[in-house]
Order: structure tokens, then sequence, then C-alpha cells
């Protein structure tokens, strides 16, 4: 299987432009195929993300969706097509993925080169808001606290890229609003690039530049979304959005496109 994987490009400063309006791209996949036997699950795609821009992917179980982050998270080398990346990437999942033998501070900087530095997990869970559980087991933290620790280790690793693959769905509802807006705050901080797979319309909406609905192993809709941050569910333009998207996931029908 012929297998091309470009690495070393590292995107501008955040706020550039991209490809498609004269700069350069944090992201560019031309031509992407993955099969599992005979199941093509990613079939020709091609997906463009600027640098800075905060991208949310949408799809039904199955289209592709983790399968093409665990592919841009260097995860999935068994794939056909281009990738260009930046060499600095970090991904969070659903599950914390914790090492319950480590303190949280040394769970953060876990695979860092050189020896484990306290004093900089401690500065990324301060800005996620749990410098206080540094010194705690795994074990001890909510729900909530174990996605915010996920966080800081990958927010530790100053990403050009950052992939979270639905890392609010076990969450309750509260704390999943908490947390959005933790990311949003975060993303806007940092300024990297990020690609958020997730089922949930409203939050995509909320948080993205651009919602990508994914079908049938292709991007089969794109929809930029125009609206000042932070954003409000209650807004009738939010409800909109919402509508065009579920029609594109095939949930509802008769939004205008």
């Amino acid at each position: 299987m012929a297998t091309e994987f470009h690495r070393g490009v590292t995107p501008s400063a955040a706020g550039d432009p991209g490809r498609g309006l004269g700069g350069p791209a944090a992201v560019e996949v031309r031509g992407l195929s993955r099969s599992f036997g005979d199941r093509r699950v990613i079939d020709n795609l091609d997906l463009t993300i600027r640098p800075g821009e905060f991208v949310a992917l949408l799809g039904a179980s199955g289209c592709g969706k983790s399968t093409l982050l665990r592919i841009l998270g260097d995860l999935d080398p068994d794939f056909e097509g281009e990738v260009t990346l930046p060499r600095k990437r970090a991904i969070a999942f659903q599950a914390p993925r914790l090492m319950p033998w480590k303190r949280v501070w040394h769970n953060v900087v876990l695979g860092l080169p050189g020896r484990p530095d306290r004093a900089r997990a401690g500065r990324a869970l301060a800005e996620v808001g749990i410098g206080h559980r540094a010194d705690v087991w795994p074990k001890v933290l909510s729900g909530g606290e174990a996605q915010r620790a996920a966080l800081a280790r990958a927010l530790v690793r100053e990403p050009d890229l950052l992939l979270l693959d639905e890392p609010f769905a076990a969450l309750d509802a509260l704390t999943r609003i908490k947390a959005q807006g933790l990311v949003a705050e975060l993303w806007e901080r940092h300024g990297c690039a990020v690609l958020l797979v997730t089922h949930d319309v409203e939050e995509a909406i909320l948080l993205a530049d651009r919602v990508l609905v994914m079908k049938d192993g292709v991007i089969a809709h794109e929809h930029a979304v125009d609206l000042p941050r932070p954003r409000d569910v209650a807004d009738p333009r939010v409800a909109r959005a919402r509508g065009v998207l579920l029609d594109w996931l095939g949930v509802r029908h008769g939004a205008e496109a």
C-alpha cells in the first residue's frame, strides 16, 4: 500500500490566513483513503485547516471521524494519500487515559523529554483550573477534573494542532458546558489550530469557526459559523445553523440550506 505522510510543516502564527486565503495551512490533507478489510471508511478525502482555526467535525457513528483524527494524530499509519501536519501536535480523547499509578502532575508531563518537570505541570494544571489537584492520584478526580487534566497534558506540549476526540461526551450536562467554555478560552489564549470530533451539533456551532459534516468517507458539507463569541444557544442564528446541520446529518428535514 502506497503511503505518503509529510511531516515537518510548521504553521505560521495564529491569525494568519490559511491556504484558501492566500497563506499557509496548518493541516493539508489530499486524497486520503483508509480501509479496514473490504470496507473503505475514508474515501479520497480532502481537508484544509488554517493556522489558529477551530474546526468541528460531525457525522454519524462509523463515518470515519475518529479514524481521520487518529491519522492526523499519527496513531494510524496505514492509509493512502498525502497528509501535511505541524510537528507539534497533541490529542485528547473521550476517556482521559490517566495512568492510575502516577500523580496527576506526573501524568501531565508523561512522555515529555527530560526529567519530569513538576513546575511545568503545575502551570498547565493551574491554567485549566485544577492546580490544587496536582499531587493527588487520578482515582480521586471527578470526571470533569480528569478531563481537565487530560487537556493540561495536551496543552503542556504547546501544540500547533490540538485534536479533540469527543472529549466531553462522558460528562454530565453542567460539567460539559463548563468544559466547553474552558476549551474556548484555552483556544483563544494559545492560538493553535483545533479539530474537534463531536456528535453534539450545538457544541460544534458554539465552539467552531467552521463545522464539517462527514458522510460516506468524505467531507459532505462545510458550514462557516460567522457569529461573534461568546455564542448563545438561544440565538436564532444558532438555531438556524443547527437546523441546516441536522438536515445534512439526516436527523431533520425542512431547514433552509
